[in-house]
C-alpha cells in the first residue's frame, strides 16, 4: 500500500504522524511511504532520515496526497487542501469532525473518502491508544502553563504553584477525571498543590483513590462548580466526549466569581471548550483576560513539544497503520472493532452518530456498509 505523510500546514502544527523509524518498519514490510519534504522538520526529523529509512521524499504537496491510498496526517486538512485528496482514499488524523465546518465534511462525502479519527480509535479494553499519549502530555503541560501564568509579570495572582513551608498550598481544580485530568492532577499534586478533581462519573473518581495520591474528588454539580471555582487559583478544563463537542461546565457567571489573577487552562478547547468564556488562542498570543481571569486556550498543546509528541503518536499509530496497509482497509476494520470505532466517514457515508447529529444528517452503521469477507456467504 502507498502511505502518504504530508507536511502539516497549520500555523503552529509541528508534529508529524510517522517518524523515520516507523517509515522504516513499513517499508521493510513492502509498503511505500511517500513523505512530503519538510514534513518532519518541526519535530527535528530531516528528509535525509526518511530517505535512509526507505521512504520516498517528494517535493510536491499534491504528490504526497495523490499517490497515497492511506494518508497519515495530524490535523484535518484545510479547506484549500481538500482538492488534493484522492477520491476514495483513506484520511487519518485528529479530525474532530463534530466541530469542523460542515462544507469540509460535505467535501469528504462528495469524494467518497474514508476518514479515520485518531481520537476515536479504541483498543480491546475500550481505551483510546492514539489519544492517550497526547492527553497525558497535555495534562502535564497544563500544570506547567498554569504555573507560568500565575506569576505577576504574566497577569497572575503572584502565586507559586508548589509547596512552601508555612504557606497554604494553592488550589488547582481539575474538571474531568479522564486521561488529561489524571495527568494534570498527578502533576499538580506532585508539586504540592491542593488538588480537587470533579467529574460526573463516580467510577472515574474512584480511580484516584485506587491510584493513591493527595487528591480530593467531588461529583460535579452546578452548586459545587460554583463553590470550587470561587476558591480555585487554577481551573484546568479536561472534559472529553469522544466525537462530540465538549459541554460548558463553567458558566460566565462562575468565571466572574473567580479570584482576580487566577488562571484557566481549557485543554478541552480542542473540542470547543468546557468553559463558557473560552475561545481558541494561538502560541503567538496564547492568553487573554476576561473578568480579571487569565485564560489559556491553545488547541493542540502538544504541537509545542513536537518531537516527543511525534515519537509517542508514531509508536501508538504504527500498529493500526500496519494492519490497514497489510490486511487492506476493509479487512482491518472487520478484524478490529476498536479500529473500526475510529471511522467517522466510510466511502462518503457518515457512520459516527455524534457527527451525524451535529450535522443534522442520518448515520449508517459501518457493519452494514462493510463488504463481507471473501468466501463469506
Amino acid at each position: 500500500m502507498n502511505i502518504g505523510v504530508p507536511r502539516e500546514t497549520g500555523r503552529h502544527e509541528r508534529r508529524v504522524s510517522l517518524t523515520p523509524w516507523a517509515a522504516a518498519h513499513l517499508t521493510r514490510l513492502g509498503h511505500t511511504v511517500v513523505v512530503e519534504s519538510g514534513a518532519g522538520a518541526g519535530a527535528r526529523f530531516a528528509d535525509d532520515e526518511y530517505q535512509a529509512a526507505g521512504a520516498t521524499v517528494v517535493f510536491s504537496r499534491e504528490e504526497a496526497f495523490k499517490r497515497a491510498d492511506l494518508v497519515c496526517a495530524i490535523a484535518m486538512v484545510s479547506d484549500g487542501e481538500l482538492d488534493l485528496l484522492r477520491p476514495e482514499s483513506v484520511l487519518c488524523g485528529f479530525q474532530h469532525l463534530s466541530i469542523t465546518p460542515r462544507p469540509v465534511v460535505e467535501h469528504l462525502r462528495t469524494l467518497r473518502m474514508t476518514a479515520i479519527s485518531y481520537e476515536l480509535v479504541q483498543d480491546a479494553q475500550g481505551q483510546r491508544p492514539l489519544l492517550i499519549p497526547m492527553s497525558e502530555m497535555a495534562g502535564e503541560m497544563a500544570v506547567f502553563v498554569a504555573a507560568h501564568y500565575l506569576q505577576n509579570q504574566e497577569g497572575g495572582r503572584g502565586i507559586l504553584l508548589g509547596a512552601v513551608p508555612g504557606i497554604a498550598p494553592p488550589t488547582v481544580l481539575v474538571l474531568g477525571a479522564g486521561t488529561v485530568g489524571r495527568a494534570a492532577a498527578a502533576r499538580a499534586a506532585a508539586i504540592g498543590a491542593h488538588v480537587i478533581v470533579m467529574d460526573e462519573s463516580l467510577e472515574k473518581l474512584r480511580t484516584f483513590r485506587r491510584r493513591g495520591g493527595n487528591v480530593v474528588t467531588q461529583v460535579a454539580t452546578p452548586d459545587r462548580l460554583e463553590r470550587y471555582t470561587a476558591i480555585a487559583d487554577v481551573v484546568i478544563g479536561a472534559i472529553l466526549i469522544p466525537g462530540a463537542r465538549a459541554p460548558f461546565l463553567v458558566t460566565d457567571e462562575m468565571v466572574r466569581g473567580m479570584r482576580a489573577g487566577s488562571v484557566i487552562v481549557d485543554v478541552s478547547i480542542d473540542q470547543g471548550g468546557c468553559i463558557e468564556t473560552s475561545r481558541p488562542t494561538t502560541p503567538d498570543d496564547p492568553v487573554y483576560v476576561m473578568h480579571d481571569v487569565v485564560h489559556y486556550c491553545v488547541p493542540n498543546m502538544t504541537a509545542n513539544v513536537a518531537r516527543t509528541a511525534s515519537r509517542a503518536l508514531s509508536d501508538a499509530l504504527l500498529g493500526p497503520v500496519t494492519a490497514l496497509a497489510t490486511l487492506g482497509v476493509d479487512a482491518a476494520l472487520r478484524a478490529d472493532a476498536g479500529l473500526a470505532a475510529g471511522v467517522s466517514v466510510y466511502h462518503g457515508e457518515l457512520v459516527n452518530a455524534h457527527l451525524a447529529e451535529a450535522l443534522g444528517l442520518p448515520a449508517r452503521t459501518l457493519d452494514d456498509l462493510l463488504p463481507a469477507a471473501e468466501g463469506t456467504p
